[in-house]
């Protein structure tokens, strides 16, 4: 058991106001499991809660601990729990939906219009993330991990499901000419999963040299900086990963006519300006893709067949102390991609 009923966890207060805070940690209950974390992705929308204090329409109204890319250890499990046992390296899946609202019903538990997802302000009260030394987690959301996988390379199985969820969206892509708008982690996440499932062309675009060195890494057959020169090809498949509002109309003109353009990137709350007449016109096909569900497995298994994919884009990592630093270096995409807390 644990000695102590408090843990250390980053917690995010307001806009620019991260502190490492003792929490209470929880007793364990039935079907929970003690988890000690071991690493942590910071995700974009980490920085968004930071720089901004929400992430679309998700405001922070009280304080909350960041982290939903985790991975770790095993500490203890409630009596009723079988399916882990201490000592066990897992993967935490950062979502937990309702199981009854219309959604969950109709087989779309991503889209549960009552998620508890860590490290998300969206409900009050929050849903605490794991950026955190103990947590108490539901059995249901963990995975053992793979053979070959370790628990490092595991914490990248929550982004790399984001990426596959989004291929989903486009079909099949085996063959097919793609554009990805944006290098950043998920974008790169994208252009790895594209050469996994046989795309034929995987270009990727961006406003800087060092993410689409990351891109080619990963699998991008051409890069291009844009800050530099206008890139005016149009491919089967856009998937826009940058979420930023200017570079939508740039996606639709990319995307030939009849073509699919999916929207990755998560775009400010209230309405955004768009040439629709050019969706109308040039018939193409717009799609929205939003988190993940059984992609997370999947994840896990192609994370351990491929090292490539985690190696290639984790640039840094920093113990939880040196969180400072570590968000630093996040906001730097000259110089970083993926950036990890070591928990």
């Amino acid at each position: 058991m644990s000695s102590t009923n408090t843990t250390e966890a980053l917690v995010i207060h307001h806009k620019g106001d991260l502190r490492l805070d003792k929490i209470p940690l929880p007793a364990l209950e039935a079907g929970t499991v003690r988890i000690r974390p071991a690493w942590g992705g910071i995700c974009g929308s980490d920085m968004h809660y930071f720089l901004h204090g929400g992430v679309g329409a998700s405001v922070l109204r009280e304080p909350m601990v960041l982290g939903h890319e985790v991975s770790g250890v095993v500490e203890a499990v409630a009596p009723d729990v079988t399916r882990f046992h201490a000592g066990e390296a897992v993967a935490i899946h950062p979502a937990k939906p309702c199981g009854t609202c219309p959604e969950c019903l109709r087989g779309a538990r991503h889209l549960c219009r009552n998620m508890r997802f860590f490290g998300s302000a969206a409900l009050l009260p929050h849903t605490g993330g794991g950026f955190r030394r103990e947590m108490i987690v539901d059995a249901s959301q963990l995975y053992a991990l793979p053979p070959g996988l370790d628990v490092r390379r595991a914490s990248m199985a929550e982004p790399f499901s984001v990426a596959l969820h989004a291929i989903s969206r486009a079909g099949n892509v085996e063959g097919r000419k793609i554009l990805v708008q944006g290098a950043g982690p998920i974008g790169a996440l994208i252009v790895a999963g594209l050469k996994i499932a046989g795309a034929s062309e995987i270009v990727v675009t961006d406003l800087h040299d060092f993410p689409l060195e990351i891109a080619r890494k990963l699998g991008a057959t051409a890069t291009f900086n844009t800050s530099q020169a206008a890139h005016e090809d149009e491919y089967e498949v856009v998937f826009e990963a940058t979420g930023v509002i200017s570079a939508l109309p740039t996606a639709i003109a990319r995307t030939r006519k009849g073509g699919i353009l999916v929207q990755v990137g998560i775009f400010p709350p209230g309405d955004i300006p768009a040439p629709l007449a050019q969706i109308i016109s040039r018939e193409l096909d717009y799609r929205g893709t939003f988190r993940f569900d059984l992609e997370f497995g999947e994840a896990l298994n192609l994370l351990a067949k491929n090292h490539w994919i985690a190696d290639g884009l984790i640039t840094h990592s920093f113990p939880l102390e040196h969180y400072q630093d570590a968000f630093t270096a996040s906001l730097d995409r000259k110089t970083s991609s993926k950036v990890l807390l070591e928990l």
